[in-house]
């Protein structure tokens, strides 16, 4: 049995996040699968370290094929920014937000113009091996 993360009120302030996508008219397919479901999958995957392809299509009604598709589009679209933003706005207004402990990670920043080339990378051995050719 699974623990309810998203709630109907975090649902209700999620959903104008997500872009709608049209269905087409002619040759519509397959109706895509509840954006709500494949989210509640993505955030079961997340919090729980499961793999995509174990992801419990009965429990949430979306596949892990799917919700990791709809991870890709959503941030691709910007969708974990703006709610990433829309978080921190909540709890800087609420008051909660406490910076004192945020680190920033550099590992993730970006060198620009590639940062410096290291040079070639020097032997640790005593002496040079024998040819074999």
């Amino acid at each position: 049995m699974r623990e309810e993360v998203l709630t109907d009120e975090l649902w209700a302030r999620l959903e104008p996040l997500i872009p709608m996508s049209p269905r087409r008219f002619r040759y519509p397919g397959r109706r895509r699968a509840d954006d709500r479901a494949a989210l509640e999958g993505i955030l079961y995957a997340v919090r729980t370290g499961i793999g995509w392809n174990r992801l419990p299509t009965a429990l949430f009604g979306a596949s892990g094929s799917t919700c990791w598709r709809r991870l890709t589009e959503w941030h691709e679209a910007g969708v974990w920014q703006q709610l990433h933003e829309l978080l921190l706005a909540e709890l800087r207004a609420a008051g909660l937000l406490d910076l004192s402990a945020a680190l920033v990670d550099s590992t993730h920043l970006r060198a620009f113009k590639g940062g410096t080339t290291p040079g070639r990378a020097r032997s640790t051995a005593a002496n040079s091996a024998p040819s074999t050719t």
